[in-house]
């Protein structure tokens, strides 16, 4: 039988409210570039920039003549001469234009975090343990950036569009950097009204997040393989449950993996493999929600557990919908909420699992 404990009020709350806020905005401004980002990959958008500046690349092209220029540069790539030959100007410019905005959120990013940090930290508000909190997100936030380079780049020569394990290697790097972020932002002002004494919980609240950060990774390899396209049906895939290229022996070679595009094994196993974890974590869920209410735990644990199961729920759909849509593109509109719907899932797991964390007091 759980039991709670009451704590301090005070704990969770010694940071000025600035902070709070400053903190959310950069939780919102991560959670919209993940967003931004999925846009740019769904509608073909990410390769349109054939050049990394960091400085003069701030600037779009503002006459006709650095238009060419951008574009007789994205002509040459593979992704123009194997997919888009005869792209409109004013086609391109679409696909320009969400790479480029990518790019500026993330260059907003760096000045919405550096300028507060050194005003805060003058002031003595950013104490040794949220500084290295920060400190850890700044590391992750280069990489990311750095990741973002090498993914462009794996599509601008002989093949026409990013590698997808390296576009999952930037995702998931992505979301190291929200998920620490966000964490970091619970600790300023989330308080602890009771500690909830049940392992169960706290080890199947981990769990949940461990399988929902393999579920991400899983969704990021299958749409950066397009693998939507091979079998846009519920619930079986293409009239079988289990897919007959994924029971050929054959097929289970080195160069089906490295060379994912070249046939239908690598997107009908990552497909197999993320509905599969779908349906069991849609199911450990409502099983921890039961769980959870007849715990006996109260304030926000008790309060957040309800957005659970309904998250899953609601991104399962989703996740149907995208798939049966996926009738020769993958629709846009659905993909994009369908991702942003894994963030806020994320979101309310961490959340679960902080308010989880505390010990016993003795």
């Amino acid at each position: 039988m759980q039991t709670v404990s009451a704590l301090p009020k005070s704990i969770g709350s010694s940071y000025p409210k600035a902070i709070q806020i400053w903190l959310f905005i950069g939780v919102f401004m991560v959670f919209m570039q993940v967003v931004i980002g999925g846009v740019t990959r769904l509608t073909g958008s990410g390769l349109s920039i054939t050049k990394w500046e960091i400085v003069t690349g701030t600037l779009p092209p503002l006459n006709a003549a650095q238009w060419n220029e951008e574009f007789d540069a994205y002509k040459a790539t593979p992704q123009y001469q194997k997919i888009n030959e005869g792209m409109s100007m004013s086609a391109f410019k679409f696909i320009y234009f969400w790479e480029y905005f990518h790019r500026l959120w993330a260059r907003s990013m760096g000045f919405v975090f550096l300028i507060p940090f050194l005003f805060f930290y003058f002031k003595g508000w950013i104490d040794q343990p949220l500084l290295r909190r920060l400190g850890v997100v700044v590391l992750l936030a280069a990489l990311a950036a750095s990741f973002g380079w090498i993914m462009v780049a794996s599509g601008l020569v002989n093949r026409p569009w990013v590698n997808a394990y390296k576009l999952t290697l930037h995702l998931s790097i992505a979301l190291a950097v929200y998920s620490t972020l966000f964490w970091t932002w619970l600790t300023t002002f989330a308080h602890y009204p009771q500690v909830i004494h049940s392992p169960l919980l706290k080890k199947w609240a981990l769990w949940i997040a461990i399988l929902l950060a393999v579920q991400i990774v899983l969704g990021g390899i299958m749409s950066g393989m397009k693998a939507g396209l091979f079998y846009p049906t519920w619930p079986q895939l293409n009239g079988e449950w289990i897919p007959s290229v994924v029971l050929k022996g054959s097929e289970w070679n080195s160069l089906n993996f490295i060379h994912y595009d070249r046939g239908p094994f690598m997107a009908a196993l990552v497909q197999l493999m993320h509905r599969t974890l779908a349906y069991v974590l849609t199911i450990i869920v409502l099983w921890y929600f039961y769980k959870g209410v007849t715990s006996g735990a109260k304030g926000p644990f008790r309060q957040a557990l309800p957005l659970l199961p309904v998250m899953i729920f609601i991104q399962v759909l989703l996740g149907v919908f995208t798939l049966l849509g996926s009738k020769g593109t993958i629709p846009v509109g659905l993909g994009v909420f369908h991702q942003a719907g894994a963030l806020l899932l994320l979101s309310i797991v961490l959340y679960l699992n902080y308010q989880l964390l505390r010990k016993p007091i003795k």
